[in-house]
Order: structure tokens, then C-alpha cells, then sequence
């Protein structure tokens, strides 16, 4: 009986470390892609400082629109770190409700970037063809590209929605809460500095 009893000890040992070890191959995975990120968008914005220097660069003001996505960014962050705190406590419908309205508000992002464009459309401020000019072509692909990544994170907020109404994560097992938090946050930063960036060098 004692060497049964041994042999399940040293079993789910062998399974927790399992565990510990995937969770750290998974993160060290995803600080992986966000400096390959970072190192985009360091190359975006040092591009963009670059011709912005040359000249013939047209002014234009930022859509209103871009400072409401912004503040939703923001809030987003806020609720998903509700979502994540909440099934650290093992509270099941705290999670629920906090990343299904981070995903509602990170669709509400991806709806007024979309009619920020159209805004800047407006003010005939275009990405080519006559009358375009690169202030406004690095303008386009800073928030497109920001765009692009972002529908990554909503992916991963999908599935976290759809395994948080099946009960996967408990508040021993919330590995994907946390790495799909963690992208989230960094979204949010990224967004902030991009907005930041694009307001000031003008």
C-alpha cells in the first residue's frame, strides 16, 4: 500500500511539473512575439521620424474618434484584469462577465478606428493616389498594422470567452486567462505609446 501511495505521489509530481513547465515554454513563447512586435513598431515609428524630418509633410488632426478607441483601450485592460483577479479567486462568473465585456469593448475599438478612417477619408486625407502624402500613408499602417495584431488578441479572447462558459479554468488552471491578459495589456501600452507618438510628431 505504501509503494502505491509512493508511486501516485511521485505520478502527480511528475504531472505538476509537467504543468510548470508548460506554462513557462508557453509565456517565454509569447514575451517572444511581443519583442518581435516592439521591434515592428520600432521600425514603423523610427521610419515615420526619418521622413517626417525630410518634409513635404502634411498636418492634419487626429478623427475624435481615435481619442474615444483610445479611453476604450484603456477601460478594456481594466476589465479583463477584473476577469483575471476574479478566476484567481476561483470566481467563475466574475470571469465571464469581465472578458465578455473586454471582448464587447475591444470590438467597440476595431468599430471606431474604422470610422476614424472613414473620417480621415473625409478630410481627404488618402493612403495613395493623388492627393496622398506619406504623413498620412504612415498614419494608415501604424494604426492598421496595431489593428492587425489586435484581432489576434480578440481570437484569444474568444476562446477564452467560449472555455469560460464550459468552467475550464479553475484558480489552480488559468494558464490561458493569464497569457491571453498578459497580449491584452501589452495592446493596450502599444496603442497608448503609438497614439501618444502620432499626436505629438506631427
Amino acid at each position: 500500500m505504501e509503494n502505491k501511495n509512493s508511486q501516485l505521489n511521485d505520478r502527480q509530481a511528475m504531472d505538476l511539473q509537467i504543468k510548470e513547465d508548460r506554462k513557462k515554454v508557453a509565456k517565454n513563447l509569447l514575451w517572444l512575439g511581443i519583442v518581435g512586435i516592439v521591434m515592428l513598431f520600432g521600425g514603423f515609428t523610427s521610419a515615420y521620424v526619418v521622413r517626417h524630418e525630410k518634409g513635404d509633410w502634411l498636418s492634419f488632426a487626429i478623427p475624435q474618434l481615435f481619442y474615444f478607441s483610445t479611453a476604450i483601450m484603456l477601460l478594456s485592460s481594466v476589465t479583463f484584469n477584473w476577469a483575471l483577479q476574479a478566476i484567481k479567486k476561483g470566481n467563475q462568473t466574475g470571469l465571464k462577465q469581465g472578458v465578455l465585456v473586454t471582448l464587447l469593448l475591444g470590438l467597440g475599438f476595431v468599430a471606431c478606428q474604422y470610422l476614424g478612417w472613414k473620417e480621415l477619408l473625409g478630410q481627404k486625407i488618402y493612403f495613395t493616389g493623388p492627393g496622398s502624402n506619406a504623413s498620412g500613408q504612415f498614419f494608415y499602417i501604424i494604426t492598421l498594422m496595431h489593428l492587425l495584431h489586435l484581432f489576434g488578441g480578440i481570437i484569444s479572447l474568444l476562446v477564452v470567452v467560449v472555455k469560460a462558459g464550459r468552467n475550464k479554468y479553475s484558480a489552480s488552471d488559468y494558464l490561458g486567462v493569464q497569457l491571453s491578459a498578459i497580449y491584452w495589456h501589452f495592446l493596450d501600452l502599444l496603442w497608448i505609446y503609438l497614439f501618444l507618438f502620432l499626436y505629438f510628431i506631427r
